[in-house]
């Protein structure tokens, strides 16, 4: 197991800028702030936001861990695939920690 699985005090993986990342292929019921079409994509980590309070204990007026949030980039050709007009290009998306397994 990498460090970066290894979890911090939060509990939750700390991944350092620049680290190779896979976000949960999970598809869990009610309010959840992942989007879908970048579950199970493989992207690096730009960088660590801080630990923000969890929206998804927010939403349902839970009292909410901090959990760290990171902007993760995507390319094009990972998230569409064959359709992307432009393989290239990138995208950022914030995700938390929780939702992020270490890419070998």
């Amino acid at each position: 197991m990498t460090e970066a699985a290894t979890g911090g005090t939060d509990g939750a993986p700390q991944f350092p800028d620049g680290a190779a990342v896979r976000v949960k292929a999970l598809m869990p019921p009610g309010h959840v702030r992942t989007p879908a079409y970048l579950r199970g994509k493989r992207g690096i980590v730009e960088r660590r936001l801080g630990p923000f309070p969890s929206p998804e204990q927010l939403a349902y007026n839970l009292p909410a861990e901090r959990l760290p949030l990171y902007r993760v980039r995507f390319t094009m050709a990972e998230v569409w695939g064959p359709a992307a007009e432009r393989p290239d290009d990138t995208l950022d998306a914030e995700i938390y920690g929780p939702w992020l397994l270490p890419e070998d």
